[in-house]
């Protein structure tokens, strides 16, 4: 069975991403990224832990890999699909009813400030059955309970093989909790955004 057809909560029709990255994150994040057309049809939203003094988003930015746009979210700033939006350093970043997001400066969640759990538990409740979430490498458990959140309000929970994390404790970690739609290798994680994109644009 091609792991495409493999899950059966398949639905058509979701309305955003949501993608945690920690250590090791980079390279998966780029390969699913780099798979996503210009003109993707969901808006997608990325926490990825990073030391103050690292470039973060300017890494792709600077290196032009992929097709879809790039950039840093901004406080109310409302979601548009073919966007790949980063959280600023330093800053929680949520997503309000009106689909815009919110910055916080909240203490740190899981040691993290971007926290992956926050902008998940949010994204849960402005999306309900219509957010897909992706945890990838990560030497934490920040996303584990995000991803839960979004998996019991009817949302798609997806998880990067642990095999294939360069560290692998924070898709174990999500694994622990969830019963993941998809544990996939970060390659087919991006087939699998690139067919729920082409579902999206049927509704």
């Amino acid at each position: 069975m091609n792991f495409l057809e493999s899950s059966n909560r398949w639905s058509d029709g979701y309305a955003a991403v949501v993608i945690g990255a920690s250590a090791g994150g980079t390279a998966p994040l780029s390969a699913i990224l780099q798979a996503l057309p210009a003109n993707y049809s969901l808006p997608v939203i990325v926490v990825q832990h990073l030391h103050p003094q690292q470039e973060g988003p300017a890494i792709f930015y600077k290196s032009k890999c992929c097709q879809i746009n790039l950039k840093e979210a901004a406080e109310k700033e409302a979601l548009l699909a073919g966007w790949v939006y980063f959280a600023p350093p330093n800053y929680h970043l949520l997503v309000e009813d009106d689909r815009s997001f919110a910055l916080s400066v909240d203490p740190k969640v899981n040691y993290s400030r971007p926290s992956i759990d926050v902008l998940f538990e949010s994204a849960s409740e402005v999306y309900g059955a219509l957010l897909v979430g992706v945890v990838l490498s990560g030497a934490n458990d920040d996303g584990a309970n995000g991803l839960k959140a979004i998996q019991e309000r009817g949302g798609l929970a997806v998880v990067q093989d642990p095999a294939s994390a360069e560290m692998p404790y924070m898709p174990q970690a999500a694994l622990a909790v969830v019963q993941a739609d998809y544990t996939l290798l970060p390659e087919q994680i991006g087939a699998l955004l690139c067919k729920i994109g082409e579902h999206a644009r049927k509704v």
